[in-house]
């Protein structure tokens, strides 16, 4: 049997073209390789699973190349992109501070960034999630964050930029990544799918995107968790199945039974989503969510907000018109 690697892992970006949803965040880094106009000192920032630390990878990688490509990417035919995708190359050190965040790990580092490259330009030093250094640690960085030595980058990545030092940012250029658009992030799975060979519905991949938040990683997760239930036919009704999730059918009969005014059917509607183990907090934020959709619906023009498939969208067209806009504030208010 073949070895078998995570989705998250064999499709992790490893040029600048292959990062999701960070278009001009990408090609600012690679007009800046082109123009030799590298900082010694970069922070990345952004929620969970958006490609900061895959960009910095990759950044570290190109930046070393011997021969970039006429498009900003890094050749992965010379010695130094062969050693950096083998995993040894001397030139990239990764610290993850969230477990070595104390002032003898950065002393550490700081040791490390005395000695200069054997081949390649630079020693490239990722720390993630520095947030998480001690307040000494900060303190320990400052000087040498400030003035490394020529041949030395620092790219920092962080979740919590507001818990970073307004001495280190004020040292650092600061990129903040997007979150994902669901519209990226189903492209990105259906590319997978077709890859791996699996059919996948649109819907469902909608259904993973949305469950996903933002992330990439957490998208390809969960898509992984979904084939793996479904034999590979990732298909809508496994996916609100194996993800324990409201589908918006269910709303539509909630929302059905208001423009009826039929107390009885909402509340068998309703017994019926707690008897499948559904918090009520939960039911009633999807809810808001819904009325929310069908109030968008209602004006061609911001029908593009509700970010759902073309099936979808014409569902809530349809019953956007079932309701008056004060029917809709007031159900908001309540």
């Amino acid at each position: 049997m073949d070895h078998y690697i995570v989705s998250a892992r064999k499709y992790r970006p490893a040029t600048f073209a292959s990062v999701v949803g960070q278009k001009a965040l990408t090609a600012t880094l690679k007009n800046a390789i082109a123009t030799g106009r590298l900082a010694h000192s970069y922070l990345f920032c952004g929620s969970r699973g958006v490609g900061k630390t895959s960009c910095a990878r990759i950044f570290a990688k190109t930046i070393n190349c011997e021969n970039i490509t006429p498009d900003g990417e890094a050749c992965n035919e010379c010695e130094s992109c062969r050693s950096f995708n083998e995993g040894n190359s001397l030139n990239i050190i990764e610290l993850d501070a969230a477990s070595n965040n104390g002032v003898d790990d950065i002393r550490q580092l700081v040791e490390q960034v005395q000695i200069p490259p054997s081949r390649g330009q630079y020693r490239v030093f990722i720390v993630d999630e520095v947030h998480m250094l001690s307040a000494a640690a900060f303190n320990a960085f400052l000087k040498t964050l400030e003035e490394p030595p020529s041949y030395v980058i620092f790219i920092l990545a962080t979740t919590e930029k507001h818990k970073i030092i307004p001495t280190i940012l004020s040292r650092c250029q600061i990129y903040d990544f997007n979150r994902i658009s669901i519209r990226d992030i189903i492209d990105h799975l259906a590319y997978v799918a077709k890859s791996e060979g699996m059919t996948a519905e649109p819907a469902a991949l909608n259904v993973i995107a949305r469950k996903a938040d933002g992330a990439m990683r957490d998208a390809l997760s969960i898509f992984d968790q979904v084939a793996a239930a479904s034999a590979g036919d990732v298909t809508y009704q496994a996916a609100i199945a194996n993800l324990n999730v409201l589908d918006y059918e269910t709303y539509f009969r909630f929302t059905d039974a208001f423009a009826r005014a039929c107390v009885q059917d909402a509340l068998l509607l309703y017994g019926q989503v707690r008897d499948a183990g559904f918090d009520s907090r939960f039911f009633v934020n999807g809810l808001a969510e819904h009325v929310r959709n069908l109030l968008v619906a209602q004006a061609p023009e911001t029908l593009p907000l509700l970010g759902v498939g073309e099936q979808a969208a014409g569902r809530y067209t349809a019953t956007a018109r079932d309701f008056d806009p004060q029917w809709y504030y007031k159900a908001l208010e309540l």
